[in-house]
């Protein structure tokens, strides 16, 4: 449905992206970034962008991993969890250079949509922990953000976030403890926490902790959230 372009990052830097329009003459309600687990702009994070784009929004993923390799795309096995953790969190990737990236993927899709339109931010996993920044330091850009499982967030909880703000967590995420849940929700009372009888990375349809109803429910709390504050 969508394609690859090329975005241009503040510091000069050019990186790759995957991008879907709405369809057609469908109604276009704004833009949204799509952002990355570990795995790179995979296949499932592609099908993410469609969903979007079917839904009325100008999607748009940028390849993070750009600026350590080009070109990545691993699969949930666990040789590729090892090599995706290794890039995001081994100290190979700088963040702070991946959130220059989410914001001139922000302006390409900002710009496709139309002069007044509003953008989002949704992302997963290490990409939730993005968003989290994002809601944080780029009010700017963003008029809503939603993490989904976003490993990381909770050390952030002395920050705040800037924009309206979802969060979906799973109630058997080994490695996002209830308890920094909850002291994330306590740190931050004006974002929208939603919790699920699920696992870590329960929204994607490619791994084997996919929930089908958690993944279904938080997809239409997101739509219902983005409509709310991008339309």
């Amino acid at each position: 449905m969508g394609q690859h372009v090329t975005l241009t990052s503040a510091d000069g830097f050019e990186l790759d992206a995957y991008r879907a329009d709405p369809p057609g003459d469908a109604a276009v309600y704004g833009a949204v970034v799509v952002i990355q687990e570990i795995f790179g702009v995979n296949s499932h994070i592609r099908s993410v962008v469609d969903r979007y784009a079917t839904n009325g929004y100008v999607a748009i993923a940028p390849a993070l991993f750009d600026r350590v390799e080009r070109g990545v795309e691993l699969t949930y096995e666990a040789p590729d969890v090892e090599i995706g953790r290794g890039i995001a969190r081994g100290g190979k990737l700088d963040n702070d250079q991946s959130l220059l990236d989410v914001r001139a993927a922000a302006a390409a899709v900002s710009s496709a949509a139309g002069r007044d339109a509003k953008v989002g931010v949704v992302g997963f996993c290490w990409g939730g922990m993005l968003v989290a920044r994002s809601a944080i330091e780029s009010a700017d850009v963003f008029s809503a953000a939603v993490a989904y499982y976003g490993g990381g967030a909770p050390a952030l909880a002395d920050q705040h976030p800037t924009v309206p703000m979802m969060m979906h967590f799973g109630e058997h995420d080994t490695a996002i403890p209830l308890a920094d849940v909850e002291a994330l929700r306590a740190a931050w009372p004006h974002v929208t926490f939603h919790l699920y009888d699920a696992n870590h990375g329960f929204n994607c349809d490619a791994r084997a902790s996919y929930d089908p109803a958690a993944a279904t429910l938080a997809q239409e709390r997101t739509f219902a959230f983005f409509a709310e504050h991008l339309t």
